[in-house]
């Protein structure tokens, strides 16, 4: 397995779609990607499944995977790669400094889809949706940019509201059992590697989708220390 992964690293290396730690790129991605259209985060994207899905339905938009991890960014950059989605690349860095890749209305919507739920309230800043990450976002996001969360973690879900309630950020969907409605989107239908674990046994996976259409002002992070 450690082998495996000393392959991948040395392979991503030499993918035309993937970047590593890049510099200057802040408002150059149009000469990445060659056309001006605005971009789609896929965040802690592991094996990539939502950058290549969207890629595939929305030949039109631009799609980046951020992972910090190269040997799952290997999955999906390779299928990109294979596929010709030339509207698809993989971002290889820490989530902390997104907004230095980018410049402020370069980002049309971000997905975060079973991240780490970091359940311990001692990581409770680690979580992708604490508004620490939430100002990183708004720094870069477009008017009317959407974050959506999928996550079958009910703790992180519980979380999530809280953080919309508490900042009073626009709600826009809120599903509690997205597999159980009638209808769902096609993007909801896109299942990650970790969906297909249901590693917190919930059976039901859950979904926000909201804008941060407020400032999110820091002292009321302290508001957030008793949530689970």
């Amino acid at each position: 397995m450690a082998q495996k992964k000393l392959i991948r690293f040395e392979e991503i290396k030499h993918f035309s779609n993937v970047l590593e730690y890049p510099e200057n790129m802040a408002g150059n991605w149009e000469l990445f990607f060659k056309n001006n259209h605005l971009i789609t985060l896929e965040l802690a994207c592991g094996k990539g499944e939502y950058a290549v899905g969207l890629g595939k339905m929305y030949p039109q938009r631009n799609f980046i995977g951020v992972d910090i991890k190269g040997n799952r960014i290997w999955k999906g950059a390779k299928t990109a790669l294979d596929e010709g989605l030339k509207n698809v690349a993989f971002l290889r860095t820490q989530i902390d400094f997104i907004d230095t890749y980018f410049t402020q209305k370069e980002v049309q919507e971000f997905w975060i889809t079973f991240p780490d739920p970091q359940l311990s309230q001692s990581k409770q800043r680690k979580r992708l949706t604490h508004p620490k990450f939430l100002r990183l976002y708004k720094n870069i996001l477009a008017p009317g940019g959407k974050i959506h969360l999928k996550t079958d973690s009910p703790d992180l879900y519980r979380f999530t509201k809280t953080v919309i309630n508490t900042f009073n950020l626009k709600l826009l969907e809120d599903e509690t059992n997205i597999y159980g409605q009638a209808m769902i989107c096609e993007e909801l239908k896109i299942k990650t590697f970790y969906e297909s674990l249901d590693i917190s046994g919930s059976k039901k996976v859950f979904y926000l989708c909201f804008q941060i259409d407020q400032d999110l002002p820091s002292e009321k992070d302290n508001l957030l220390k008793d949530e689970s």
